[in-house]
């Protein structure tokens, strides 16, 4: 990545610069690099959730109020070279929002070198994400490599991998790939709170809050915070709004006081595209049976109790029964630590002549 981000730093220059052969070199370099791909920018919006009437009692009155979701949207820009499958439409714009669950296969519709480096920021039912997407791929006839980061605020979701394979085809349209894999990610499967996990299963939070800086008067039933402000005046406020507040960053400042971890892996794969105008079939998967146990006291392994089994595929299927009625079935699933994310679609489309 940081060599591509230094050729885009150095085209002006070699553009309106004296050219020399040299600079004709790089400049021929960079145009393969970059042909046929399509730097992009868009922005999108729309309503979330609707406000919401919330009610209480307080000494006996009545009060309303209104919990207000602000509106979702999106502003997302990147740069891409990926060939077209054959069922992918062809876009008059790229616009960023489309579903492309073809990025997420292992190999490409052509051999050869594509990327894909795309940053969103998104606000999605209240919440704020800088979701980042990117990846290096080169597949040839008898290997494949590829480098990917991935962040995924809403899932939760945040890695490093790069793999290393051998490429068989059994033909044109199935190869299966085997070969290692190396991921760095934050320490999944350590939980801070286990620490105080008490003998009969209850978590001690109390204890645990009052470590944190919180402070309790039981005679005035006033809780207040590290900075003193007071937080709650009923015990029903304590335990129901501020401890969970409490635990949340608790869990997220030790976290980050943690090193992310190393994983080495056996990666196996395979690869399944099938096209005509009336009937698709792309498919692949992969799995990482086997892991390297380093010995690091953060490693899955600890937490987990041994080796693990992480996965990975994807489905896109369509087919027209004739020039009227047809159905579509699309998706993606992983499974990586004990993180899940996925997404599907599936339908039935009708043409009226």
């Amino acid at each position: 990545m940081k060599k591509i981000l230094v050729l885009l730093l150095i085209v002006p220059f070699l553009m309106f610069g004296q050219e020399t052969k040299k600079d004709s070199k790089v400049k021929t370099e960079i145009k393969k690099i970059f042909k046929f791909s399509t730097f992009y920018a868009g922005a999108n919006g729309g309503s979330s959730l609707t406000d919401d009437d919330i009610y209480s009692i307080t000494s006996g009155t009545l009060d309303q109020g209104i919990i207000e979701t602000p509106f979702d949207y999106s502003i997302i820009f990147g740069v891409r070279k990926i060939a077209r499958f054959g069922y992918l439409p062809k876009e008059a714009f790229k616009k960023g929002n489309e579903n492309s669950f073809s990025d997420a296969a292992t190999m490409g519709k052509v051999t050869g070198f594509e990327f894909l480096f795309e940053a969103e920021y998104k606000r999605q039912q209240g919440l704020t994400f800088f979701d980042q997407h990117h990846f290096l791929r080169y597949v040839a006839d008898k290997w494949m490599t590829k480098f990917e980061y991935l962040k995924d605020g809403f899932a939760d979701i945040e890695y490093v991998e790069a793999s290393q394979r051998y490429r068989h085809k059994v033909n044109r349209k199935l190869s299966f790939t085997v070969g290692t894999a190396q991921r760095i990610s934050e320490p999944y499967g350590f939980n801070p709170l286990d620490d105080w996990i008490l003998e009969n299963g209850n978590l001690h939070y109390t204890y645990l809050a009052l470590q944190e800086g919180y402070e309790i008067d039981p005679f005035n039933e006033t809780y207040t915070d590290p900075n003193g402000n007071v937080v709650a005046n009923s015990n029903e406020v304590w335990e129901e709004v501020i401890i969970p507040q409490m635990l949340d960053e608790y869990v997220i400042k030790e976290k980050d006081k943690l090193p992310n971890v190393w994983n080495y892996s056996v990666i196996v794969g395979f690869d399944y595209y099938s096209y005509k105008k009336d009937y698709w079939l792309h498919a692949w998967g992969n799995i990482l049976p086997y892991h390297i146990n380093t010995g690091n006291e953060y490693a899955y392994h600890e937490f987990n109790g041994g080796n693990w089994i992480d996965y990975s595929g994807g489905l896109i299927f369509g087919y027209w029964f004739n020039k009227n009625m047809g159905i579509f079935i699309e998706g993606k699933y992983n499974k990586y630590w004990n993180r899940e994310w996925h997404n599907f679609s599936f339908g039935v489309n009708y043409k009226i002549f």
